[in-house]
């Protein structure tokens, strides 16, 4: 699905939500949806940018418009929150998705971390094999060489 369908379902879903009466916080993972969708957008704009496929005008006005929906949908959620919870309710969510971002990237961190924790951990055991290894050879070489003088 494009980032710019994805983002455009998933502010339906939230605008159905805020006239439901549904708080903020439980529609975190539409906000989330949408949010990663608008960002998607703006990855996406700014990588083809670079790309020679397309014509360049082509090019341009693809990424221009989604880029320019994906705005569009930002500050409608603005307006949405604002003029049916307050500004209040729109500063709430301000701070959801930073706490959302974040808690995100803690946990990017925290798998990159652990990768290379279990990486270091099996090239230790393969160093320790390896030296285990030359000495018994060494020493079972070292006795051979013994026995055949």
């Amino acid at each position: 699905m494009e980032p710019i369908s994805a983002a455009i379902a998933a502010f339906g879903a939230i605008k159905a939500g805020v006239s439901a009466g549904r708080e903020i916080t439980s529609m975190a993972k539409d906000l989330g949806k949408m949010w990663d969708s608008c960002e998607a957008v703006q990855q996406d704009h700014n990588k083809k940018k670079n790309r020679q496929i397309l014509s360049a005008n082509e090019e341009a006005l693809s990424t221009f418009v989604n880029k320019q929906k994906a705005k569009d949908l930002e500050e409608e959620l603005r307006e949405l929150i604002v003029w049916t919870r307050g500004l209040d309710a729109w500063q709430e969510l301000l701070r959801l998705r930073v706490d959302i971002k974040r808690e995100r990237k803690e946990a990017i961190a925290k798998v990159k971390r652990e990768r290379a924790e279990k990486q270091e951990a099996i090239l230790t055991v393969v160093a320790v094999v390896l030296v285990l290894g030359l000495i018994v050879g060494g020493g079972a070489f070292f006795i051979w060489w013994k026995l055949v003088k």
